[in-house]
């Protein structure tokens, strides 16, 4: 098991935070978002506005628009709740901010509903000029904060896990931003993943091969803009989609999916995510209630292939 994905954003910020145009802000969780590990290395570029997610957005926003490249922290349910200040302030100006939301989806655990960010994605995915990156694991999570740090302009939403990651790259990944990463090739099936269930879209797809079904597998990092063009030769030659989300399906990447292939593809399509709202409990006790974890991802894609 590798890292959350909230503790390799901390890690690469403190890594590549270098450049003095960075700057963190945090409402008042910066040791839960891992915004801590930049503070302690560069306290003069470090600002805890308290819990003001409101304030922090807009503050962050009149940074960007004087040339600082700011990270704002917090909760993935809270930061994007303050959908007022991010539609008008960051979007509308095209500001460069990256809003960075921890603690998203279903397995952050015992904290339950109020604390999960599962419509957070759809939230901001309507906007016209919104990024949206949610890595897989460790290495892609640091190649990400290092391409926003180094490259990126314009809006982000970056979104990061509570919880420990499966490791699904090796040492040598190269992050392509707006690429789909193609972890495994199949000519049966095709299984879109992204974040913290990627681990749970790899584990159904080596059980479907020894039955005799080669699916293809696409790590989404990079959920706005998607990856049209990988999506649309997948679907083509396997003629099945599954989506593999710890988010509603409705606006996430099921939905994003949906969109391409209802406009380029036509094909048949199965969305596994949240359709209800969440609980309390443990990460792997709320992955197997609600079919997230390898063996439930597994079980609806037979299902459904049965159908």
């Amino acid at each position: 098991m590798g890292k959350a994905s909230r503790a390799s954003f901390g890690m690469a910020l403190a890594e590549f935070g270098t450049d003095p145009r960075v700057v963190i802000l945090d409402a008042d969780l910066s040791k839960s978002t891992k915004s801590a590990d930049f503070g302690n290395k560069f306290p003069d570029r470090f600002f805890n506005v308290g819990i003001t997610e409101a304030g922090m957005i807009g503050t962050a926003a009149g940074l960007a628009l004087c040339g600082k490249i700011p990270f704002c922290c917090s909760f993935a349910c809270f930061v994007t709740g303050r959908y007022d200040q991010i539609r008008v302030s960051v979007g509308y100006t095209n500001a460069n901010v990256r809003i960075v939301g921890t603690h998203a989806g279903v397995a952050i655990g015992e904290d339950g509903y109020s604390q999960q960010g599962l419509e957070d994605i759809a939230t901001v995915r309507s906007l016209p000029n919104m990024t949206i990156l949610q890595p897989a694991d460790h290495l892609e999570t640091v190649a990400a904060v290092k391409y926003l740090i180094q490259e990126h302009q314009g809006p982000v939403y970056l979104r990061l896990t509570r919880q420990n990651l499966n490791e699904v790259h090796s040492e040598g990944y190269t992050f392509q931003f707006g690429q789909a990463d193609r972890l495994q090739e199949g000519s049966d099936l095709t299984i879109i993943a992204t974040g913290g269930v990627v681990g749970s879209a790899l584990y159904a797809a080596k059980a479907l091969a020894e039955k005799g079904v080669q699916a293809d597998v696409l790590n989404i990092h990079t959920i706005r803009p998607i990856d049209r063009e990988s999506i649309v030769e997948s679907a083509a030659r396997t003629g099945r989609v599954v989506t593999v989300e710890d988010h509603s399906i409705v606006g996430g990447l099921g939905s994003a999916v949906a969109e391409v292939l209802s406009e380029e593809q036509p094909t048949r399509l199965l969305r596994i995510g949240m359709t209800e709202y969440g609980e309390s409990g443990s990460p792997e006790d709320l992955y197997q209630k609600f079919g997230l974890n390898g063996p439930g991802v597994l079980a609806k894609i037979e299902s459904w292939l049965e159908a």
